[in-house]
């Protein structure tokens, strides 16, 4: 069972003994300015990362200076990076024993959140400063897949249970609650206030679903294009998801999905994960390395 939720969610523990047929698909990071997105003109896209292999799970940093990412490189194991957008240079921010995946920057700025596949395949949150040494930030709480802040002390999380839960947490307390099962890989603050969304299954639909922390609230907001599983929110609440290689925008008023860029001729395969500058000025988004599936 765990092995299988660990490949279902892309989060190995690339140990030199993991054979590659099991790595996640190749993929790469690109950039589009958003502006393009809301013109009749071309849609430039600016390739990232231009390594073979794995990157991906982008998360601009709250200034949009820096991406952070998650890379495989040739010792099979995962580790986070930044690429500062104003003049191109990489950073490596982990080179350790184990795989970090999902980097989210903290609230306090002081660092990021990564989900962490430990020595004996425990998949923990950890906090990793940008000055001080890493440490779990909810020591008790396995099986993390995928996380997402909703302010200083609280934030919901994947958990890598049959179903897979959505669980809010509290860091200062440690307790977790149970919100929903059966839900997607991609989470994220709701622009504008408190609410929080997620990616609810239901058999074969998927909705981008609202959670309200206050209230336990759960309201449907829109069902995802077939096929896709990852969105993002724009600073002015702007709902985006890709079906293939179509960037679309969520219309609240028609309550349908609008084409905002046919990417076929710019990217070499299909586009998963999606993020958003805070300043709203870029789209970061993940493209196979070729045409075929994608993790």
């Amino acid at each position: 069972m765990t092995s299988r939720l660990f490949l279902a969610c892309a989060l190995l523990s690339l140990a030199p003994g993991v054979a590659r047929s099991q790595m996640p698909s190749a993929t790469d990071i690109y950039l589009v300015r958003l502006a393009d997105l809301d013109s009749s003109g071309a849609v430039t896209v600016k390739q990232l990362t231009k390594r073979a292999g794995y990157d991906n799970q982008p998360y601009f940093t709250p200034d949009s200076r820096y991406v952070l990412y998650s890379a495989i490189l040739a010792d099979l194991q995962a580790d986070i990076f930044r690429v500062d957008l104003q003049t191109g240079k990489e950073e490596r921010l982990t080179k350790t024993p184990e795989s970090e995946f999902s980097p989210t920057p903290l609230p306090d700025g002081s660092g990021f959140s990564a989900v962490r596949v430990e020595s004996d395949s425990t998949q923990r949150l950890w906090s990793f400063p940008y000055k001080g040494k890493p440490a779990p930030i909810l020591d008790k709480v396995r099986g993390v897949g995928y996380h997402a802040w909703a302010g200083s002390d609280r934030l919901i999380l994947f958990l890598l249970h049959d179903p897979y839960l959505l669980v809010l947490a509290n860091t200062k307390t440690g307790d977790t609650t149970v919100v929903a099962e059966n839900i997607g890989r991609s989470m994220a603050p709701i622009p504008g206030g408190s609410e929080l969304s997620f990616m609810q299954v239901e058999g074969t639909k998927k909705w981008v679903s609202s959670f309200d922390p206050a209230t336990k609230k759960i309201a449907r907001l829109a069902q995802a294009p077939e096929g896709s599983e990852d969105f993002a929110w724009t600073p002015k609440g702007q709902l985006l998801m890709a079906q293939g290689l179509i960037l679309s925008e969520w219309n609240t008023d028609q309550k349908q999905w609008e084409t905002l860029a046919v990417l076929a001729s710019q990217l070499p395969g299909k586009i998963s994960r999606l993020a958003v500058s805070p300043d709203g000025k870029w789209l970061a988004l993940v493209a196979d390395e070729k045409a075929g599936p994608t993790n």
